[in-house]
């Protein structure tokens, strides 16, 4: 079955660093795009980036490009997400997800991992 385990999340402080792991199992890695979307507390899901199959293009949410890098390593079949500059309204819970192509729908979710940036 399809599994999406998120980590790297945690504390830190303005103007840090975090980069986030989403280990893939249950699918052809290589053949799906990925997504990382984000839920602040009180506020619905944020798509914050996306990056094709294979060695794909890369899409950035307007208020993450040019601090978060997307990446992925086929060979391990994991997704990453380099957060760089970080600011407290990056604060959310950061899932990973797969879904076919770059314009269709999220077949399966992560569970989740918390990210929160102190002041």
């Amino acid at each position: 079955q399809v599994q999406l385990v998120e980590s790297g999340g945690g504390l830190v402080q303005l103007g840090g660093s975090l980069r986030l792991s989403c280990a893939a199992s249950g699918f052809t890695f290589s053949l799906y795009a990925m997504s990382w979307v984000r839920q602040a507390p009180g506020k619905g899901l944020e798509w914050v980036s996306a990056i094709n199959r294979g060695e794909g293009d890369t899409y950035y949410a307007d208020s993450v490009k040019g601090r978060f890098t997307i990446s992925r390593d086929n060979a391990k079949n994991t997704l990453y997400l380099q957060m760089n500059s970080l600011k407290p309204e990056d604060t959310a819970v950061y899932y990973c997800a797969n879904h076919w192509t770059i314009a269709t729908t999220v077949e399966h979710w992560g569970q989740g991992t918390q990210v929160t940036v102190s002041s």
